[in-house]
């Protein structure tokens, strides 16, 4: 689905970002990885660059330098929870809004003017079943998912007229260490696997969702 396409992948170096490049590679796509990691090469990627996402300049920076692509899918993120909405802190919320919606916007920005100037483009984002409605101790994480479902939503209003679809993945609980470590006690069957994700992302960033605008399309598993 992915043939002869350029895709960048954020978040390159973790579990799901490796099972997308993975996928992408065998459907036929040349894989750009983006991390803050430090590393000579990644597996399943023909182009790896360490950038801090968090920087704009840099960001921007990176993402000219590689020229035309097809595909932007933003993998970067993450999950913390503890922090109840009524405390204090201020660190646990301005982290999350940081690592899921600024780098978000960072690369957003930086890759529209390429896709615009071919009148073509696929971003894909990574929303949160949890985040369609609140939890304890996940103020801060539902809030900021939320603000990418609700970002990914207007973005795709704003350009699906320049050939450009922008769309989310909503996933329940994803089958990586740091979840298995987290809770031991669950079964992991239940929850998604890191590849069928990735087949889910990959298809989105694909010509077969060229009529797809807008949308948050739950990725649940078993669970």
């Amino acid at each position: 689905m992915l043939e002869n396409c350029r895709i960048v992948i954020t978040g390159a170096a973790g579990t799901l970002g490796q099972a997308t490049a993975k996928v992408a590679r065998n459907q036929g796509a040349e894989v750009i990885g983006l991390d803050v990691v430090q590393s000579d090469s990644l597996d399943h990627v023909d182009q790896y660059h360490q950038v801090d996402l968090l920087d704009r300049e840099a960001t921007a920076a990176c993402i000219s330098a590689l020229g035309k692509f097809h595909g932007l899918i933003n993998i970067a993120g993450g999950f913390t929870m503890g922090t109840e909405a009524a405390e204090r802190s201020d660190e646990q919320w301005d982290w999350m809004f940081k690592i899921n919606v600024q780098t978000l916007r960072n690369t957003v920005m930086a890759a529209v003017p390429v896709f615009k100037s071919q009148n073509r483009g696929k971003i894909v984002n990574i929303g949160a079943l949890g985040a369609l409605s609140g939890g304890p101790g996940m103020s801060a994480y539902c809030c900021a998912k939320s603000s990418v479902m609700r970002l990914t939503e207007s973005l795709s209003e704003e350009l699906k007229s320049d050939g450009i679809n922008v769309n989310a993945v909503l996933p329940s609980i994803i089958d990586t260490p740091p979840n298995r470590e987290a809770m031991p006690d669950a079964d992991p069957s239940q929850w998604v696997s890191p590849g069928d994700l990735a087949q889910v992302l990959c298809f989105l960033a694909s010509d077969g969702a060229s009529a797809v605008h807008g949308a948050l399309l739950p990725v649940k598993g078993l669970v």
